[in-house]
């Protein structure tokens, strides 16, 4: 956790340098970029400043940062210049290579430190506006970032290279200053990133070195939000409660990843692509949402360690999407949850190992969770002074809607659909849970078959099958066509049916 806030805190860094605060006049440009900076918590020091009217160069400028956890991150520029257009706007010229350091905290896993160099060859930046509400255009042919050291938690140098190649970079922001809070509305698009990482293993005299490469095309994202300053960020219930907002996106096209390690037992390759993906992260006071997508994966390993040339896996879709609501709150907030992976498929050798005979069916698996309901915190819980493992629980949940539930593999399908409401002043009829009222629909396909061809394949005995089906019969009932069954489980009047029969 701490050496990600530090290494956000550093990207941070590379980013207000090319896009924080400017005017109409090179000396609002570089009075309100100075302001952004110690705004977001950074010290900024200048060894000297030259004021030709039309234009201020900035020389010995350094950005540093400190996180809380004892993470730090600095970036140093020989000289900034800001020149007036004379059409009231102002390009700001940065050198076409500067250096990045970070030192992580010593607790946890990870690296001590990293050097980096920025080049960003090309480079151009015009900003634009009023002193209050201030646009940025830049552009580069490509923006590098080199791993010049990287060391571990006790400073010894690693065996480590690498470079990340953004190419075609276009970009926009617009920045509005609104007393001690700042608003941005920005987008970007890249043509392509480039991911290049190899390195040795020093632990082991005899360990092996290994590579990763990885491409994306077709970037473009987006941040939208009100920033306030470090000292209220430190708390984000304040923050949350004090305005701060956010909504970004990011998204990608093909991509393509190869791994390669060379040991002594032999060499391990993991290739994948895909055809696409992305997230989104927003928060404001009333809410969270994270979510991810990629599409299209295909992934194939092959190694010492596996008993056949290659093994082949790959998905249509999958994705993962989480809206919760995040401030203490009266009334009941929505949430949902969703997860899924669509159309698994595993290559024919990994199938025949559990069944040479191709018993099973091999169609594509599917799993899917689809849930939305409405709940409450009783508390702020992105407050760090408050504890949530008390014996009461922070927070109420008073609906759920059960939009879909599906698991299919190997020939059989259970699937779900329904809604719950839940009494949260009756804690005692399901004993420390609020009383539920509602029904859930359940369906299954293929479940008999599928117990068969286990017990023919040695997977399930005879007795366990003779459980299984035992189970079946208490909670389901025929179905619409054969080997399918159906049931619906029901709370209502302080109880639990199945199928119209009292279970409890």
């Amino acid at each position: 956790m701490s050496r990600a806030l530090t290494c956000s805190s550093a990207i941070g860094l590379v980013f207000l340098a090319t896009s924080a605060g400017a005017d109409v006049t090179p000396q609002e440009v570089w009075a309100s970029w100075q302001a952004m900076l110690t705004s977001a918590g950074q010290e900024l020091t200048v060894g000297n400043t030259a004021d030709s009217g039309n234009t201020v160069d900035v020389t010995g400028v350094v950005v540093a940062f400190k996180d809380q956890m004892g993470g730090s991150a600095s970036v140093s520029f020989d000289k900034l210049s800001f020149a007036a257009n004379g059409d009231g706007t102002v390009t700001v010229t940065m050198p076409e290579s500067y250096p990045l350091q970070m030192a992580f905290p010593a607790e946890g896993d990870g690296p001590g430190s990293l050097k980096l160099t920025v080049a960003q060859p090309g480079m151009k930046i015009v900003a634009g506006g009023s002193a209050t509400e201030t646009s940025y255009d830049f552009a580069a042919p490509s923006v590098t970032v080199t791993l010049d050291e990287i060391t571990d938690e006790d400073g010894k140098v690693l065996d480590t290279k690498g470079d990340l190649t953004v190419a075609g970079m276009t970009a926009r922001y617009l920045v509005a200053l609104d007393g001690d809070k700042t608003n941005l509305d920005s987008s970007f698009q890249a043509d392509s990133m480039q991911f290049n990482l190899s390195g040795a293993d020093m632990e082991d005299e005899g360990g092996g070195r290994g590579t990763l490469a990885l491409k994306l095309s077709d970037l473009s994202g987006a941040t939208k939000g009100t920033f306030l300053g470090a000292d209220v960020m430190a708390n984000m219930a304040v923050a949350l409660n004090s305005g701060f907002t956010m909504d970004s996106s990011f998204n990608f096209g093909a991509m393509t990843m190869n791994v390669d390690v060379e040991e002594a037992a032999g060499p391990t390759k993991v290739g994948a692509t895909a055809t696409g993906g992305g997230f989104v992260l927003a928060m404001d006071k009333t809410r969270m949402n994270y979510g991810t997508s990629l599409n299209g994966g295909r992934f194939t390993v092959s190694g010492p360690e596996i008993p056949f040339p290659q093994v082949e896996m790959a998905f249509a879709e999958s994705g993962f999407n989480l809206l919760m609501p995040v401030s203490k709150s009266d009334s009941p907030q929505d949430f949902a949850f969703l997860t899924k992976f669509v159309d698994f498929t595993v290559s024919e050798d990994i199938w025949a190992m559990v069944d040479p005979g191709a018993t099973l069916s091999r169609e594509p698996a599917t799993v899917i969770v689809d849930l939305k309901g409405t709940g409450k915190w009783k508390q702020d819980i992105m407050d760090p002074a408050v504890q949530m493992d008390g014996a009461e629980p922070p927070g109420e949940l008073n609906s759920l809607d059960v939009t879909q539930v599906l698991a299919k593999a190997a020939g059989a399908e259970v699937s779900a659909t329904g809604g719950l409401t839940f009494d949260n002043s009756d804690m005692t009829t399901f004993a420390g849970m609020p009383r539920p009222d509602g029904k859930i629909s359940i369906g299954i396909k293929g479940a008999n078959k599928l117990v068969e061809n286990l017990i023919a394949l040695g997977i399930l005995s005879e007795d366990d099958a003779m459980g299984f089906r035992m189970g079946l019969a208490m909670f389901a009932r025929p179905g619409a066509g054969p080997d399918e069954l159906t049931s619906e489980i029901e709370f209502k009047e302080g109880g639990l049916f199945a199928n119209g029969q009292r279970l409890q």
